[in-house]
C-alpha cells in the first residue's frame, strides 16, 4: 500500500470512528463528516493525478463543491438547532417531540 493511500484511508477511518463513537455534539459530528469528505477529496485528487488523464480531472472539483454545499447545509442546521433547542447536544434532539 502506498503511503498516500494509507494516509487517506487512515484519515477516513479516523473520521468515521469519531462519527460513530463521539456523538455528543452536532458540531463534532459535522467536523467528522467534513474530515471524511476532505480525505475522499485528497484520495480522488491523487488518483486523478496518477491516471494522468484529462477526462477525470473535474471529479475532484465536483466532490469539493458537493462538500462545500454539505458543510453550509450542516452549519445552517446547526444554527437552526441551537436557536430552537438551545444546545447542539445530539441527545437533546428527539424527532418524536415537536
Amino acid at each position: 500500500m502506498a503511503p498516500a493511500q494509507f494516509t487517506c484511508s487512515s484519515a477516513f477511518i479516523l473520521g468515521l470512528t469519531g462519527l460513530v463513537f463521539h456523538r455528543t455534539h452536532l458540531l463534532s459530528a459535522l467536523l467528522c463528516l467534513e474530515g471524511m469528505m476532505l480525505s475522499l477529496y485528497i484520495a480522488l485528487s491523487i488518483w486523478t493525478l496518477g491516471m494522468a488523464s484529462t477526462s477525470s480531472s473535474a471529479m475532484p472539483l465536483f466532490l469539493l463543491a458537493i462538500s462545500a454545499c454539505e458543510a453550509s447545509a450542516g452549519l445552517a442546521l446547526l444554527v437552526a438547532t441551537v436557536r430552537t433547542h438551545g444546545t447542539d447536544r445530539l441527545e437533546s434532539l428527539n424527532l418524536l417531540r415537536c
